[in-house]
């Protein structure tokens, strides 16, 4: 019998965005997977638009915003209840290919010690509606003081290579995890709220001695954030707060202080920026985000815009 994969949608105020990632999932190749969308506090229509459309789906309620880890792990709990062997947690602005999940268990069963997987993601765009074969995520790498990830070959057109590639992290845009990993390391940390939880993930899987593998002969689009868009000062003050975080609770001591010393040096040259105008806003949400860090303040927080 064919692994039993739990498919979680994390929704928040994005109904449009889910239904057409619903809509590509039935053109799976892969029969053995139930779909649970979580709507994550949204304040908009999906609580009533999506089980009208999907009244065969699991949804569950958080009632708020419990963030990209708090809401998956909502999920993750749930399939597991449910004796899920995988569990993907999808972005709910994605469309995927009819063969992906089955490439991508196929691969996983291939070999115990693989733990996390994930699909080579392109660039959808969202101006024409068509797929590209952009790429926006073909692995993760993680600097050696793990204050920073990104993304493999970001931006360059694809050339197509099939081999399977061990990676640093799979991001949480698409990533498939076995149970077993899950029971040893638990689920993810939901003191981050917004980025690098899944980073983080993996470097815990890594260290129970799993590997993390990109599986390029399967393939997803995104349209990429719709809740926060890239270069806003919340993406700004996550990313600086939680690449400081990822340090702190997987680093060693000397990575630790690394990580604390390269801070101190972005802090100062950001008080500089200050005095520029144009330089203000990424500033202020860089030194609130290493300042929170510092101050321990952990899982969501109220980023403003001036």
């Amino acid at each position: 019998m064919l692994p039993k994969v739990f498919i979680i949608i994390l929704n928040w105020n994005g109904w449009r965005d889910t239904i057409e990632c619903i809509e590509s999932l039935k053109k799976l190749n892969y029969p053995n997977y139930e779909v649970v969308i979580v709507d994550n506090g949204s304040t908009d229509e999906s609580p009533q638009i999506l089980p009208q459309k999907f009244p065969k789906i699991k949804l569950i309620e958080t009632g708020k915003n419990l963030g990209f880890a708090g809401g998956n792990n909502v999920g993750i709990k749930y399939a597991l209840e449910k004796s899920a062997d995988y569990i993907l947690l999808l972005n709910n602005d994605a469309l995927v290919d009819s063969g992906f999940l089955k490439e991508s268990v196929r691969v996983g069963e291939s070999d115990q010690k693989i733990g996390i997987l994930g699909p080579k993601i392109y660039f959808y765009d969202t101006e024409t509606n068509k797929k590209t074969n952009k790429i926006w995520f073909a692995g993760g790498k993680i600097n050696k003081i793990l204050t920073k990830g990104t993304h493999i070959n970001y931006g360059q057109i694809d050339k197509y290579d099939g081999r399977l590639r061990t990676v640093d992290y799979i991001t949480g845009c698409a990533i498939l995890v076995k149970r077993e990993v899950i029971k040893k390391i638990g689920p993810m940390n939901e003191d981050y709220f917004l980025y690098y939880e899944d980073a983080d993930w993996c470097l815990r899987a890594r260290k129970r001695g799993f590997k993390c593998v990109l599986v390029p002969k399967a393939k997803i689009w995104h349209k990429c954030s719709r809740s926060a868009q890239e270069g806003s000062p919340s993406y700004i003050y996550y990313h600086s707060r939680n690449g400081l975080m990822l340090a702190r609770y997987n680093g060693s001591l000397f990575i630790r202080l690394a990580a604390y010393l390269q801070s101190l040096w972005i802090l100062a040259k950001q008080i500089i920026k200050l005095a520029i105008p144009s330089k203000r806003i990424w500033a202020r949400a860089v030194i609130r985000g290493i300042m929170d860090f510092y101050r321990g303040r952990v899982g969501k927080q109220i980023i403003h815009t001036t």
